[in-house]
């Protein structure tokens, strides 16, 4: 794969250090959602010490392969250096103890009270350093009925809600095309570890978070629980139409798909004059929003009649005349060789020791204030064991 060019370093005149230099993160945890939420970390500036047993991250094992390197290792655990540590040992929990001593995060996803049996937990590194920040992310939390249970994120998917209301109407239940619930519980558990860093500086001292990936999706399912909390209606699979608004949804041009998105009256009109019907703007099945909502197939078949007449560029760039919101729909391929991927940095490049140059997609947010912010290549399993127990104080 060839990644988009790199968007030119904001010109940001003495800049500032990128904003977690100086925080020490301990990185227990592997697969996703865990690493996920150190990569961000350490893409601000923290220094994240990623600790794997001798086996390493399971990830590491993950096709597809690059240099004999996992592309989805390298990926997510981008920025971070790489300890080798038995924990089941007693010269690595002294080695884990020692190194909480100076840190100021911990990050574990282990299966509720494995960390405990490794002697740990929040209760023992805490007790040698209360200013720890300690998250601890599983599928259902470190309490309630369901803890026990492991997880994986097709598992959250079913068990959240969100996989009821995705899918083709009258289709199946569908998982979302991408892990949401490792992702979102890692993105959860990173404002949280961030708002109790702030606590901490404020009080002196640390706590501990509890991130379950079921609770993380569940929260950010907004428009399904406005509709069943205030009204008591179960949300549906509707496919890509909006449950509320219309028209909001893919439509059919001469060679593909497109998106419309109009979620207000005068936004319709616009939309009813870019396809030559000014008068559904006036017709009492598409004066507002409720009416579109419950004419929604009759409305998609007038305005099909005028995407199919056209090709998905030509209908895009009639409606963006018209200050219509449209788009179309692109693949990954796409996107990666896009102008706006280019401007934005959203794919950039590192040189790893055995994979060579090497694409990284960092957290999206733009510091202005700090430039850009470096990226660095994910570990090889181990790379920086010496370095890291030559900084711990002789015993």
């Amino acid at each position: 794969m060839t990644p988009a060019p790199q968007a030119a370093p904001h010109d940001t005149p003495n800049p500032l250090p990128p904003p977690l230099h100086g925080v020490r993160v301990l990185d227990f945890s592997r697969m996703l959602a865990g690493p996920f939420c150190t990569a961000l970390l350490a893409d601000a500036g923290a220094d994240v010490i990623k600790i794997e047993s001798p086996d390493g991250d399971d990830a590491r094992h993950f096709a597809p392969r690059v240099g004999g390197e996992s592309a989805y290792f390298l990926l997510i655990n981008r920025g971070k250096r790489s300890l080798v540590l038995d924990l089941k040992s007693e010269a690595g929990r002294r080695t884990v103890h020692e190194l909480a001593r100076s840190a100021d995060i911990v990050v574990e996803n282990f299966r509720p009270g494995v960390a405990a049996r490794l002697g740990i937990d929040y209760a023992s590194l805490s007790a040698i350093n209360p200013r720890l920040v300690y998250a601890s992310i599983s599928g259902f939390g470190q309490e309630g009925p369901l803890a026990h249970r492991p997880a994986y994120d097709i598992v959250a998917q079913a068990m959240s809600g969100i996989m009821s209301v995705n899918g083709p109407a009258g289709g199946a239940p569908t998982r979302v095309g991408e892990s949401v619930g490792d992702l979102v519980a890692g993105l959860q558990a990173t404002w949280g570890i961030l708002a109790a860093l702030n606590g901490r500086n404020r009080d002196g001292r640390g706590q501990h978070l509890d991130i379950a990936m079921v609770d993380s999706i569940f929260s950010i399912m907004v428009t399904a629980l406005s509709q069943y909390l205030f009204t008591g209606e179960v949300p549906q699979r509707i496919g890509n139409a909006h449950p509320i608004s219309a028209p909001l949804d893919s439509f059919a041009a001469a060679d593909g798909h497109l998106i419309i998105a109009v979620a207000n009256d005068p936004l319709f009109a616009r939309l009813a004059r870019a396809v030559g019907r000014p008068e559904l703007a006036d017709d009492p099945r598409f004066s507002t929003d409720v009416a579109r909502k419950a004419n929604e197939a009759a409305l998609k078949a007038i305005l099909e009649g005028w995407t199919r007449a056209r090709s998905v560029a030509e209908a895009v760039a009639a409606l963006e005349a018209a200050a219509v919101p449209a788009s179309p729909i692109l693949s990954v391929d796409q996107v990666v060789a896009s102008a706006h991927a280019a401007a934005r940095g959203l794919v950039r490049s590192v040189m790893h020791p055995s994979a060579g140059m090497t694409p990284v997609v960092p957290q999206p947010v733009h510091f202005l204030g700090s430039g850009e912010l470096p990226v660095r290549p994910a570990p090889l399993l181990g790379e920086h064991t010496a370095q890291i127990l030559g900084e711990l104080p002789p015993a």
